[in-house]
């Protein structure tokens, strides 16, 4: 039974791993095309934050298929086997989702800033700014990561796990309840509902019809990810805490078997929150939307067009249709 138990979580990694990379890698490639290609995100540091969260993400589906491939050829993700890779691996998994969470955190605080009604509040925060933030957090969780996989070894019984038990006591009672838990969804859900209520002012005050509507598609779509994140992040974290505090050893087949398939399952939702923004963006902002097919389809279909000799060869007034079109798109 416990044989079914594993192999039935095997290959619910294995599916729910290449569906995730699939869709992960197309939503954050097309991310990062909108949101760097368009001139009406050019220069908008919430839309920094959305394209650095998103080649994050990018990075780390390339890091989960490649575990979801160990994990078919060898059973299980070989850290038990390689104490580098046991403690690389978890370095590359913790940098990479502090990165993502807080990330996330800064999309949120910067949309709040930038829809205060106090002129010396949004004048505060620059492009130049985002970039010195971005730097040193992801400078901070690479740091964080390198100490926290310091104390990984491999146990015979338990395989890759945390052998110190200060830093186990540490990781349990503080990193994942506070630090990749509670924390991360506090703030952005309480910087997303701020912002949403300074977007609700905003008619208020003198701003250009464009400014106002961007500040207003950015912060309803900042609210909806941070409500989503908050959903994947959790179960996970819980998850993490009560394995920490109580590790199911390999001799204890049945209790092991389910634990993996556990595992698995909330690993999946925790992919989910690296491969949705995109999708979360399309389906909530009819805006975002027209944004999406106006770069695929009047941008790179006409030039893929163009490219393959496809096109009428009439002379058209490309300049005055690309103004036309980013003047209705903002």
């Amino acid at each position: 039974m416990s044989t079914d138990i594993l192999k039935l979580a095997t290959q619910y990694s294995l599916y729910s791993g290449c569906i995730s990379f699939t869709f992960g890698v197309i939503g954050n490639i097309l991310n990062i095309l909108v949101f760097t290609q368009l001139k009406l995100f050019r220069d908008n540091r919430c839309a920094f934050y959305i394209i650095v969260e998103s080649i994050n993400n990018f990075i780390y589906q390339f890091i989960t298929i490649t575990v979801t491939i160990l994990t078919l050829i060898y059973g299980n993700d070989a850290t038990g086997r390689s104490l580098g890779w046991c403690k690389f691996r978890y370095m590359l998994g913790q940098t990479f989702a502090l990165t993502s969470y807080y990330t996330v955190c800064l999309t949120a605080i910067d949309q709040f800033f930038s829809t205060n009604h106090q002129f010396r509040l949004r004048q505060m925060c620059t492009i130049k700014l985002a970039r010195y933030v971005i730097i040193i957090s992801i400078c901070i969780w690479i740091a964080h990561s390198i100490l926290s996989g310091w104390f990984f070894d491999i146990q015979e019984s338990l395989g890759c796990v945390i052998s110190n038990p200060i830093w186990q006591q540490y990781i349990s009672s503080f990193f994942y309840p506070v630090l990749a838990g509670l924390l991360p969804i506090t703030i952005v859900l309480l910087f997303s509902l701020l912002a949403f209520h300074n977007v609700r002012r905003i008619v208020r005050r003198q701003i250009p019809i464009v400014r106002r509507r961007l500040d207003q598609q950015l912060t309803a779509m900042v609210l909806m990810r941070a409500v989503i994140a908050a959903c994947f992040i959790l179960p996970y974290t819980i998850y993490r805490i009560y394995i920490i505090k109580f590790p199911v050893s390999q001799n204890q087949s049945m209790e092991y078997a389910i634990v993996r398939l556990i595992q698995a399952v909330f690993l999946s939702l925790i992919n989910i929150h690296f491969s949705a923004s995109f999708y979360i963006f399309l389906i909530l902002s009819s805006r975002f939307r027209r944004q999406v097919k106006f770069l695929l389809v009047k941008k790179y279909w006409q030039r893929l067009k163009y490219l393959c000799h496809l096109s009428n060869n009439q002379i058209n007034p490309e300049n005055a249709e690309a103004f036309g079109a980013d003047m209705e798109l903002a």
